[in-house]
């Protein structure tokens, strides 16, 4: 079983000792039923609703001492609710790591941003979990047909639409997400791992379709643009994943040119333009493809 260590516990109780009488009556008040209602959320395809419905349970004098202090207070309580997941061993693995990673943004003392806000509320109620150190693991996120309808009305052809049917995708989905914090895993070896994770936790889970992942660092033309990232779409794809088209837009370019000079000059001239891709990958053919290298 996960348990925290001294420094963990410790640290986590610094954000807490840290917050105003006032804060620590509404930190402690909303504890509860703030956690039941983000987990109510979850299962949603925002992956931010679950920190958005606690901040509407805070209300309009929500301030981040109290964000971190019920972080820390969830904290706290994240043994028993990773207990009560039964984790794989990839999985569990990952939440050293994590839980590190929590306690030294509370100890920071840094402003919330939003997306950080949001992945600590999802990891700290274990809505989400480790895939490696860069991607954690939503528990459920819905494929519905719309999408893949979509895709084969653009002219796409109806290859996606026959996978979303054979793979049962009208059922829940692990869905990846990165942790901007760590970029240490993003790499062939970290997303293997991540991957892996998935698998290992589809094996226990039959009732889930398989895991999905939502970016613009899917679109094919990067194979050429930017090669060194193929594998984040070739390693799915030649074993039994299938990519539905999401569009492109403004902050798909935006996320695309931000860590690369050559995709931001090709933006900039016209000569690229990001694509947001779904990718999917069915449980049986990626528990296989785990299985063959000897990742679970």
């Amino acid at each position: 079983m996960t348990q925290l260590t001294t420094e963990q516990t410790a640290a986590f109780e610094r954000s807490l000792s840290r917050l105003s009488p006032a804060d620590r009556t509404r930190v402690e008040a909303l504890k509860d039923p703030a956690a039941r209602a983000a987990a109510e959320a979850a299962p949603h395809w925002d992956f931010g609703l679950p920190a958005r419905t606690v901040d509407a349970l805070l209300g309009a004098e929500a301030n981040d001492d109290q964000r971190r202090g019920l972080i820390a207070a969830w904290a706290l309580e994240l043994p028993d609710r990773i207990a009560a997941e039964r984790l794989p061993q990839p999985v569990l693995a990952g939440y050293p790591t994590y839980i590190d990673r929590l306690a030294a943004y509370l100890d920071s003392g840094a402003a919330y941003d939003p997306d950080f806000w949001a992945k600590d509320v999802r990891v700290a109620l274990a809505l989400s979990v480790p895939g490696s150190n860069t991607q954690m693991l939503d528990m459920s996120s819905p494929v519905g047909p719309g999408l893949v309808v979509r895709h084969m009305l653009g002219g796409r052809g109806p290859g996606p639409l026959i996978a979303w049917v054979q793979a049962g995708g009208w059922r829940s989905w692990l869905e990846t997400h990165t942790e901007a914090r760590d970029l240490s895993d993003f790499n062939e070896p970290g997303w293997e791992r991540n991957w892996a994770a998935a698998a290992a936790l589809l094996r226990t889970r039959p009732d889930l379709a398989g895991v999905i992942g939502s970016s613009w660092f899917f679109d094919p033309p990067l194979e050429t643009i930017s090669p060194r990232l193929t594998y984040l779409r070739t390693t799915p794809m030649n074993n039994g994943a299938f990519m539905v088209h999401q569009g492109g837009g403004h902050i798909h370019d935006e996320r695309a040119s931000a860590s690369s000079p050559t995709r931001r000059a090709m933006i900039e001239k016209g000569e690229y333009s990001a694509c947001s891709w779904l990718l999917c990958w069915p449980r049986k053919p990626l528990i296989a493809w785990a299985e063959r290298r000897g990742l679970i």
